[in-house]
Formats: structure tokens, C-alpha cells, sequence
């Protein structure tokens, strides 16, 4: 219970409220604070409320309603009979004082004050602007469900409740930011999670101390995983109610923030990231299949250059089959700074699509793939081969289901890649243990980074590899130590 003790109490007279919400609210300035003073049975009442986010047609709706009480009527105990018969709505509440009373305002419910009362009610009359749900971008499936995540909170939960309709589902709400209240949703069922995962989580929710959270759920992401300086991701983000529903079945936590459609998933590790619905929306062959070519995709975004480059300058013999392998040509700059210049080109490239209108975005990358690779050639400054297993390389990152992993293998990649060509064979093995030991070291909530391989688990470990058809998956990963470890029903997607 909130502690009220310092805090300013509801004036039974209703003008000392009104000046002191014209203070702090700024009414006066505010073109959107909207303060609508009528008589409820003599009595002088008083709306407060944020035009937008507000519902007229309830608004008028509950207006009518008071409007015509009669004194009579609403005496004596006057808000507990207003509340009980005159207000045709669900969602109501009481408030005794005003600092709540102006968070309330501030996050889209009216409150209802009344001369003579030290309290006030709170009706969530709150209608906050949405877009319908869509498929996201990044997690496209060929067959299943097309809803995704929006930016309102409410939305996001009940899409989440409709595929978990189990009465030990969990939804918390926190608000976190001094000036921006930002609210915070954490979804969970209870006899599923681990108690302690879900302790570890609320006490980092309450030492949070910020002013607001701009970036929504990626500045909860610092706040929550305290490792601001690792490129690897300890959190994996969702945008498909699906692959969350089967998450929580699984027993993680969902965490929600109020104007984003990503859904925070905790904790995770390495091989969360590798993971895609489609796999889970085909036969399990197939979903192997899938699978072990996404693996592939990833294991070829990193290392394929760094060890080519080992190859081509001779750093490690060659059969007599594999002699092939080098470039034929030569060019100005030496060949491990080639391949520098044209990552960065890539990641220029993307960078430049993202912020290119959408019609001129793939005339964009033709023209930054082709034309400009093919004058690099002609010129003398790269050799065919580089672009080659550049194109190999985007190619591979792009097949990373997680945008987040993608990104921290282009660091990976570039840095065994430099490690590589200063240092030959020993740089790119310094570059295997360094990032082999970070990854070690790396926990997500307690939970170590590349588990089933280190702490080692071989049924855990076949799991990433080969989808088990879901009749024969009977328990839920054994890393996260929930309280009910054997899955009952488990028809859930996956994702």
C-alpha cells in the first residue's frame, strides 16, 4: 500500500483542490487538461481529465447519469452511493489525495471530485490512440497467425491472455520514471516460474531511478540486465503474442512496456536467439531442415571470412583439392582491409535503407551492391572474391532470427577478422577464446549464456539442433528451475 503519509490530503472544499491542480497540472497553460465544473443533486462537482486520451461517449454517458441524481439521493454517505448507483460504469476507484490524483490524470483516467468529500473517484475512461495489430517485419512465419504486438499496453496483454487462459496467469503493473510514469507490465504464471527469477526481476523493477524511459523497453533492458558494455543479447524481444505465449508455457517472464510492441523474454540464453515460429509451424523434419540452414546462415556470418582469409594468404596449408581457394587477382590494399571496407559498406548500405522511403530502397541496394562493387573491382581496389564472400556473409546475417544476435556477430565477425589479419593463426585463435571466455562468463538473470553447452546438458544440447515433436516433449527446460517442471498440455507454439 502506498505510503500517503507526506503526501497533500483531498480538501472537502472543492475550490482549494481546483487551485492547487491548476498549479501543478498548469489547466490554465494545457490546452489538453480539461477541468469541467457541474452540480451533481446541488452539489458542485468537478471533472479532470486529458482530452484524447478520454472517451466522450462515456464521459457524456456518465455525466447524464450524475446529472440527474437528486439531493435526496446521494445522501447520506454521497460517494459510496455515487459509486454503487449512479455511475454506470466497471472500472472505478477511490483516491484521498491529490499528488495520486494527478499521476491518475496523467495516464488517461478522469477524476471526479465533489464539494464537500475528501476523496475522489477514479473512472478509467481511457481510449489511447492504436493501430490494429499486424505482422511484424522480423518475425514473418509462411503460415500461422498474423496478429502482432502494438504500441498500447492493455492491447498487448489481452493478446497474450487470449492464448494463455490459465487463472494462475499473472499480470503486474509497475510504473517506473519520476516524471514520465511509464507503465510497465510483468507477466507470468505463478506455478510455473521460478520464484527467485521473478524476485531478481522486481527488485531491479524498484531500484530503478530514472526520469522517464524514452526508448521504452530497451532503456528497462539496462536498467534490468546490468551489462551495458555486452554486445550480446541477455533478453530476447518478440513481437508475435504467439512466441510469448510459449515462452511463459515454458516458464519465463514476459515483460511489457506501455508505447512499445516489443515484449521483453527473460531470462534466455545464446540458443533462444536462434530460434524461429516457422520452425514450429512445419512438420519436425522440416523444422530441423530449417533450422540447421538458419545455423548454418549464422555460423557462415561470422567465421566464413576470418577463415577464407586464413586459407587464401597461406596462414594454414591447403590439399591439393582446395587449391582453388585465394583470389587470383591482386589489388592496392591488402586483402583483410578489403573485406574491413566492405563491411562497412554493407552496414552503410542497410543503415542507409532503413532511413530510405521504401520504394527507393531496393533501387538503393542494387545500386550500392552492384554498381559500386563492380567500380571497386574495375578500379583495382577489391578483388571478385571479397565481394563474393561478402554477399555470403549479408546473406548469413540476414538468417538471423534475432536482430540483436545479428548485430553483436557483425562485432564478432569484424574483430576476428582484424585479429586475423594482424596477427594470423594466432589472432583469429586469441579472437575464439577471448569471445568464447566473455561468453562464459555471460549470465541472463543468474542463468549462464550458453547453456545446454557449458554447464554441458547432451538431451538440452540435441534440442537446439532437432525440434522434438511436441507430443513427446515432456519438460520444460531444466536451466530455468520452475516450479512445475513436466509440461501437462504442452500444445503451445513455440517460437
Amino acid at each position: 500500500m502506498a505510503d500517503n503519509r507526506n503526501k497533500t490530503a483531498i480538501f472537502p472544499k472543492l475550490d482549494f483542490n481546483i487551485e492547487y491542480l491548476r498549479k501543478e497540472l498548469g489547466i490554465d497553460l494545457s490546452f489538453d487538461v480539461l477541468l469541467r465544473e457541474f452540480k451533481v443533486g446541488r452539489k458542485r462537482a468537478l471533472f479532470l481529465f486529458l482530452d484524447g486520451f478520454a472517451n466522450a461517449d462515456d464521459i457524456i454517458l456518465i455525466m447524464k447519469s450524475l446529472l440527474a441524481a437528486k439531493p435526496e439521493e446521494i445522501v447520506p454517505n454521497t460517494m459510496q452511493k455515487i459509486k454503487s448507483l449512479l455511475l454506470p460504469y466497471g472500472e472505478i476507484s477511490s483516491v484521498d489525495n491529490l499528488e495520486e490524483a494527478v499521476q491518475t490524470v496523467l495516464s488517461g483516467p478522469l477524476v471526479f471530485f465533489l464539494d464537500g468529500e475528501k476523496e475522489a473517484l477514479i473512472i478509467d475512461v481511457r481510449q489511447y490512440p492504436a493501430r490494429g495489430p499486424e505482422e511484424p517485419d522480423i518475425e514473418k512465419i509462411t503460415r500461422g497467425s498474423r496478429d502482432g504486438f502494438v504500441e498500447t499496453l492493455l492491447f498487448n496483454v489481452t493478446m497474450i491472455r487470449r492464448r494463455v487462459r490459465d487463472p494462475k496467469l499473472r499480470t503486474e503493473i509497475f510504473k517506473i520514471g519520476t516524471r514520465s510514469l511509464s507503465e510497465v507490465a510483468l507477466i507470468y504464471i505463478e506455478d510455473i516460474v521460478n520464484p527467485d527469477i521473478l524476485r531478481t526481476i522486481k527488485e531491479r523493477f524498484a531500484a530503478i531511478d530514472i526520469d522517464g524511459l524514452p526508448m521504452a523497453e530497451k532503456s528497462v533492458e539496462e536498467f534490468l540486465t546490468k551489462q551495458p558494455w555486452n554486445p550480446f543479447p541477455t533478453v530476447r524481444y518478440t513481437e508475435r503474442p504467439d512466441v510469448a505465449a510459449a515462452h511463459l508455457f515454458e516458464g519465463h517472464v514476459c515483460i511489457v512496456v506501455d508505447t512499445s510492441p516489443s515484449v521483453i523474454i527473460a531470462p534466455v540464453t545464446i540458443f533462444h536467439h536462434v530460434q524461429h515460429a516457422e520452425e514450429f509451424r512445419h512438420n519436425p523434419p522440416v523444422g530441423v531442415y530449417i533450422r540447421l540452414v538458419r545455423l548454418l546462415g549464422i555460423f557462415v556470418s561470422v567465421f566464413l571470412v576470418p577463415v577464407w582469409l586464413l586459407f587464401a594468404e597461406h596462414y594454414l596449408p591447403l590439399p591439393d583439392s582446395l587449391t582453388f581457394i585465394g583470389p587470383k587477382d591482386t589489388a592496392a590494399i591488402p586483402l583483410f582491409i578489403q573485406f574491413i571496407i566492405a563491411n562497412l559498406g554493407l552496414d552503410l548500405i542497410r543503415l542507409a535503407s532503413i532511413h530510405t522511403p521504401s520504394p527507393l530502397a531496393t533501387a538503393l541496394g542494387l545500386v550500392g551492391a552492384l554498381l559500386i562493387g563492380d567500380i571497386a573491382i574495375n578500379v583495382g581496389l577489391f578483388v571478385p572474391e571479397v565481394l563474393l564472400y561478402i554477399s555470403l556473409v549479408a546473406i548469413g546475417v540476414f538468417s538471423t532470427p534475432s536482430w540483436e544476435l545479428g548485430l553483436a556477430n557483425r562485432l564478432i565477425h569484424l574483430l576476428l577478422l582484424l585479429l586475423t589479419g594482424l596477427f594470423q593463426l594466432t589472432g583469429f585463435l586469441g579472437g575464439l577464446l577471448f569471445v568464447f571466455i566473455y561468453l562464459v562468463r555471460t549470465r541472463s538473470f543468474g542463468v549462464p549464456y550458453l547453456y545446454p553447452l557449458i554447464p554441458f546438458n547432451w538431451p538440452s544440447l540435441l534440442d537446439v539442433f532437432f525440434r522434438k515433436p511436441l507430443p513427446i516433449k515432456r519438460f520444460r527446460p531444466g536451466f530455468l528451475k520452475t516450479r512445475d517442471s513436466d509440461i501437462k498440455e504442452d500444445g503451445a507454439e513455440q517460437g
